[in-house]
Order: C-alpha cells, then structure tokens, then sequence
C-alpha cells in the first residue's frame, strides 16, 4: 500500500458520535462490510462506487450519504485519481430502525446543504473546541433527513429469525466466536441452512460479518490507545499479524498506523 493513502481517525468529545475519519485513498478498495453505526459519508474530492445490499451505487464530490448500520457495503475509487472522503460514525440510535431500509432506497442525500452543513460539523470536529458547533450541525442534518426518509416508500424488510439469531450468537461472542457446527447445534439447524439464511437475510456470509465486527471493535480500542497486540487477543484474532491482515485489507492501513494518526 503505497504511503500517499492517509487516515486520520479520532473519537470527539461529541454526544452521538463515536468516532471521525478522515481518509485519503488511491488504491485501496474496502471489501464487503457492515458498521454498527449509522455513517455520514462526505465526498470532498473524486468519487466513490460502492453497494449498498448488492446495488451499485455513486457518491459523487460534494454530496453527502447515509449508510446504515448493520447493512452490508463496500467502496472504491470510481476514477483513477482516487477520492477524499470524511465520515462521522452516529448511534445507533441516531435515527430509527424503521428508517433503515428507506436509506438503503435513497443513500445519497442531494440536498446542497447538506453537505456544507457535514463540511461544518467536521471544521468543528477538528477544532477540538467547538463540540456545541458540531451537535448543531449534526442536529441540523438529523432533520433534513427525517424530512427527506420519511417521505419515501418504505420496503418490506427481510427478516429471518434464524438469521438474527445467529447474528446476536456473533454480536454477544465476538472474541470467542463458535464455529458453525457448534452455532448450528445451540441453534437446532444444520451449518449449511445457517449461512444460507445469514447470507439472504444480511447480504454477506456469517464469517465476513464476524471480521467486520471484530475489525470494528479494534478501530474503537485502538482510539483509546491500547496496543495492537493486545488489541488483537481483545476482539477475537488469532495474533497481531491476523489483526493487521484483516484491518488493512478493510481500512487500507495497518493498525499501527491507524492509532499512530489518530
């Protein structure tokens, strides 16, 4: 990975926001993944191609988009002179679950100040200082987009019992996960009726789903500090060389870095 791609990521002082990343990126492509969180996604140069639940999708510069949590997605430049991007990891609970599939319909929000107002709330983010600036910001993007969602069709949401029983069995056991032998017999089902109801309710494999998680949960230890040595026993890697695998193949730089730039 060539050093011209940057990231810089910290977690603000900010109610409601877990954590800022800032990024610059010529080759590196995210492979398919999902947040626990809802991402704002802003585009200050270049464009990103990404799926979101298997549709292609644009995000162009200048424009903000929404990513839901817990739905699966990818990235990558759309162009050869790669792209800048800063993302502000929200709560959950941020907006409600029932909006969660009508931004999947709709995740570019074309309103143009919407993206002086994402602009805005990372000026303040950066200053360290000005928290009160960047809760009304992000305020202020919370209700142009429960006035943009809320308008739009909602679609009939997949949801497969199994599925979201095997994905609390990950979520609750993330350092120790069970293989899919021992899932399916907690679970009564056989391994391969397992992945297949995972993957159609979710649009990614219970494995995939599992890294992400746990690349997630070593995004938020790093930014406390702690090494990525022991990062790696603390969410589930086998050693600090899976840890460092993992997250470069899904951040585009090694842990060591990551924390290093925070």
């Amino acid at each position: 990975m060539r050093e011209r791609e940057r990231v810089r990521a910290w977690r603000p002082a900010v109610p409601g926001i877990h954590e800022v990343l800032h990024a610059e990126f010529h080759e590196h492509a995210y492979p398919l993944h999902t947040h626990a969180e809802w991402s704002l996604l802003l585009i200050d140069a270049g464009e990103v191609a990404y799926r979101l639940e298997g549709r292609a999708r644009r995000a162009p510069t200048a424009t903000l988009t929404i990513l839901p949590p817990g739905v699966p997605h990818d990235g990558r430049s759309a162009g050869a002179g790669g792209f800048r991007k800063r993302v502000a990891y929200v709560e959950a609970g941020w907006l409600d679950d029932d909006l969660v599939e009508r931004s999947v319909d709709a995740p570019l929000l074309a309103h143009p100040a919407l993206a002086g107002a994402a602009a805005r709330m990372h000026r303040a983010l950066e200053a360290g200082g000005d928290g009160l600036r960047a809760e009304s910001e992000l305020l202020a993007i919370r209700g142009v987009v429960l006035r943009d969602l809320g308008g739009r069709r909602m679609r009939e949401r997949r949801d497969d019992p199994l599925a979201a029983r095997l994905r609390a069995l990950l979520d609750a056991r993330l350092t120790g996960a069970p293989t899919l032998a021992d899932a399916a017999r907690e679970l009564e089902a056989s391994a391969s009726r397992l992945v297949r109801a995972f993957t159609a309710a979710y649009g990614i494999p219970p494995h995939r789903y599992l890294t992400g998680r746990r690349v997630d949960a070593a995004r938020h230890l790093l930014l406390r500090g702690t090494p990525p040595a022991e990062v790696a026993a603390a969410v589930g890697f086998y050693d600090q060389a899976h840890l460092t695998r993992h997250f470069a193949r899904t951040l585009g730089v090694t842990p060591a870095r990551f924390q290093q730039a925070a």
